[in-house]
């Protein structure tokens, strides 16, 4: 399986949407706290080419972009292989 990080912070229902997808297809992902101001999500911003939602997933390294994004990708048949590559 493929490296999956996800930056999230507290109390947000979008990070808790991508969480449960993620958990509902089994796959293991490192989550990565990453409050406004913090070295967490200057390093989420950077990698993400400037975006400054959360949460911004990561899948080998590749930004995948948020929950809607991460959603969109399964709904398209197109998360599974991403997710089965390596």
């Amino acid at each position: 399986m493929p490296k999956v990080e996800i930056y999230t912070i507290l109390f947000c229902p979008y990070c808790d949407r991508a969480k449960a997808l993620l958990d509902k297809k089994g796959v293991a992902f490192e989550e990565i706290d990453a409050p406004t101001g913090s070295q967490a999500r200057k390093d989420a911003i950077a990698r993400s080419g400037g975006r400054t939602t959360v949460p911004q997933i990561f899948i080998d390294g590749k930004p995948i972009g948020g929950s809607d994004d991460l959603t969109a990708l399964d709904r398209t048949g197109k998360l599974d292989p991403l997710l089965a590559a390596a």
